[in-house]
């Protein structure tokens, strides 16, 4: 694939064009599973088929993935550590990626008698992509300048909406058909499944067969054993845990992040919920909806990105926060489809540019030799929220019976108090502090 001359020189040195494009790629190939499975079709599946519209459907899809997500926050920092001891992000990816794409076919069985089953195959997937997306994050430093970490992590965030956009966009067109043949949605929304699986395998494949794995083992003598690589990786957790103090803008943004991005994962989790719920979209309405939302993330992440190196960081972050907050008015107030679907453009614009600017950002504050780790911290961070997001969005519906419209605003508060934690991050002061940090590491080994 050939690309713009001026993307070599945001690359480092020894990274070609190609790889870019194959690191991409990966954005562009789980971004199906995502759409497809967390946002678009099949929650509001699981919540209207598989669970029977019973009070408890909402809070359990909420709950199955706030599972997987606190196994993400347990294994995360774990992975990151290992992975950069020994070098090895390229083939942990690849097992999550293979492990992804087989629980999302398991999908394809989820009925009504398979309640379980089911629960089982959205945690154990969810697992597998949220492992897989810190550590492909971990290769953003390994391939981009510093300066341009904002315009690469954009670049490849809108090419994964792009991927998004195919993915629904296949499905879509299969749901339209199905339904004209008559099938009901627990006759055709199984096959989507499938379809999902099949791109996220397809699209992955140029990650895997370009990109290079450029760090090196730090524990040459030891990668035989792996008792004893567990051990130094558990180690190294509690070192970054208990000297996380010497990074305080990275641990303000993580804290930051922990909030904005509760948020983020309940407008993510519960988008085809509340629009079939509280708007009473049908499944090709909603599709729709996700696939334009989606054409909006991937413009918002590419410009942005530009935006975001040139008046910095925190600044691009707290202007999607403020947009985050508009968002949340509007479509609390929207009674009629129009508004409704204002309030979900002007979200993903939001959703593209804050995704986006956030891994820059993580990118910039972590020590380049231990970018995995860090990445896992963020990671963490991030599948934190994506427990307290959704699952608060549940449990208020549920307690509320049923009420959409006062659960969507508890999940604006989380913007509100990220914003404001925001204001105290400085990204120049924790550039620095990574740096030092690298510099005093590389002296004691």
């Amino acid at each position: 694939m050939t690309m713009p001359k001026h993307f070599q020189t945001m690359l480092r040195p020894d990274v070609r064009p190609r790889e870019l494009w194959a690191w991409a790629m990966y954005d562009f190939a789980n971004s199906g599973y995502t759409t497809v499975v967390i946002t678009a079709l099949f929650n509001a599946y699981f919540v209207a088929v598989v669970a029977g519209n019973a009070p408890w459907a909402t809070f359990a899809w909420t709950a199955a993935l706030s599972v997987s997500y606190m196994l993400i926050v347990l294994s995360a920092p774990l992975i990151g550590a290992y992975a950069d001891l020994h070098a090895v992000k390229k083939k942990l990816l690849a097992i999550t990626t293979v492990g992804c794409v087989l629980f999302t076919s398991l999908l394809s069985f989820a009925q009504p008698d398979t309640l379980w089953l089911t629960i089982v195959c959205v945690i154990v997937s969810n697992f597998f992509f949220g492992s897989g997306e810190n550590l492909i994050a971990a290769f953003l430093p390994e391939i981009s300048k510093t300066r341009a970490m904002g315009r690469i992590s954009g670049w490849g965030w809108s090419l994964g909406y792009i991927g998004g956009l195919v993915t629904l966009g296949l499905c879509l067109m299969y749901v339209t058909w199905a339904e004209a043949q008559g099938q009901t949605a627990n006759q055709f929304v199984p096959i989507t499944m499938l379809i999902t699986a099949g791109i996220f395998a397809l699209a992955s494949i140029p990650t895997f067969l370009l990109l290079r794995e450029r760090a090196t083992p730090k524990m040459l003598e030891d990668r035989g054993n792996e008792g004893v690589a567990v051990g130094m990786a558990w180690f190294r957790v509690r070192q970054t845990m208990h000297n996380l103090r010497k990074f305080a803008d990275l641990r303000r943004f993580l804290l930051c992040s922990l909030f904005y991005q509760a948020g983020i994962q309940a407008v993510i989790t519960l988008t085809a919920v509340y629009a079939n719920q509280a708007m009473n979209f049908s499944i090709q309405q909603t599709l729709l909806l996700v696939l334009v939302v989606n054409l909006t993330a991937a413009v918002g992440a590419f410009l942005f990105g530009h935006v975001q190196d040139r008046i910095g960081h925190v600044k691009t972050i707290a202007l999607t926060l403020a947009g985050w907050i508009v968002t949340i008015l509007l479509a609390w107030a929207a009674r009629e489809p129009t508004l409704f679907w204002v309030a979900a453009n002007v979200a993903g614009l939001c959703l593209g540019a804050s995704q986006s600017a956030s891994r820059a950002l993580v990118g910039v504050l972590a020590p380049p030799s231990r970018a995995a780790e860090f990445f896992g911290l963020w990671g963490l961070a991030v599948k934190l929220a994506s427990v307290a997001g959704p699952l608060t969005y549940g449990a208020a519906t549920w307690l509320t019976g049923g009420n959409h419209r006062q659960s969507l605003l508890v999940t604006g508060s989380y913007f509100v108090i990220g914003l404001l934690l925001l204001s105290g991050v400085n990204a120049a002061r924790g550039r620095r502090a990574a740096l030092r940090a690298d510099r005093i590491q590389r002296l004691i080994l």
